[in-house]
């Protein structure tokens, strides 16, 4: 893989939350990163941030930020984005899969057949637009020789949370990273599937400001958004990279072996023994 400040990369559904910190993340090693998202102006969604926002401070932080209006949901979207980045790059190291669409009611409480369909959204621009931006990626990452893919991923893929339409999509991206991981292994092309802890994005912090008392101790062991961006950075330099290709593995345990702090210099802990352990694969293969 190319030296860090040479790397390109695409960071998917970044105009906040954890693209965004995981964009930053990566603009901090000095990489040219395509910010994608549809938020385009200020005022286009309930929550801060767009993808021009994104970008600029990626610049100001020392790497190139180039935002690129994207709608997951739209096929033809991606594709148009990857074929810029070859026309622009003529290579792509790093692709993080972090498009997620966030139905209103996710957090409601009571069964599945209480909650309204659209929960169903998250299996679009979530599920599906992993599958699709990493099929349009492919040629690009090939053709450099080695390359990383990262689908952000959740302990939702294993434990209940937020019902099964979440959980579903959690655990099909884990999947994917296994299967992709099979077919990109000739090429030097690493998948894997990090699940993230809670995390500080807009949305989470508003909750805890309308309750602080209640989220107290969740907030002391949340961690930045760009925590798993440096997890990222420092996964795309590991020489040992290939070894870890199609597992899921927990960023808060792959920090602490990488030797990687959030931006406070603390160390989130790992909730596995509370949330439950990482899927193991079966390594039979039919072709």
């Amino acid at each position: 893989m190319s030296s860090e400040s040479e790397r390109v990369a695409v960071v998917t559904g970044a105009s906040r939350g954890a693209g965004k910190g995981i964009a930053l993340a990566l603009g901090d090693t000095g990489a040219t990163v395509y910010v994608t998202g549809r938020t385009a102006s200020p005022g286009d969604s309930p929550l801060p941030g767009t993808v021009f926002a994104t970008a600029e401070e990626i610049t100001r932080r020392g790497g190139t930020g180039i935002p690129v209006i994207t709608d997951h949901s739209v096929d033809g979207e991606v594709e148009n984005l990857f074929e810029q980045v070859r026309k622009e790059q003529g290579r792509l190291d790093i692709l993080v899969n972090n498009a997620l669409a966030v139905p209103d009611a996710l957090t409601m409480k009571g069964p599945f057949w209480e909650k309204p369909l659209s929960l169903l959204d998250l299996l679009d621009v979530g599920m599906r637009s992993t599958y699709v931006a990493t099929h349009f990626a492919a040629p690009l990452l090939i053709e450099g020789g080695s390359g990383l893919v990262v689908n952000t991923s959740s302990f939702g893929g294993t434990c209940y949370m937020h019902g099964p339409a979440y959980g579903a999509g959690k655990a099909a991206v884990d999947k994917m990273a296994h299967d992709m991981a099979h077919d990109f292994r000739p090429f030097g092309v690493a998948v894997i599937s990090i699940w993230m802890g809670l995390l500080k994005t807009e949305r989470t912090l508003a909750s805890f400001a309308a309750n602080p008392d209640a989220y107290a101790s969740l907030a002391a062991t949340a961690e930045t958004p760009e925590f798993t961006g440096r997890i990222i950075a420092a996964l795309a330099r590991d020489p040992h990279l290939m070894q870890r290709t199609g597992n899921v593995l927990v960023g808060a345990e792959l920090a602490a072996e990488l030797g990687v702090v959030d931006v406070d210099g603390n160390r989130p802990p790992s909730h596995r023994s509370m949330l439950g352990d990482p899927p193991q694969f079966s390594a039979a293969v039919i072709e």
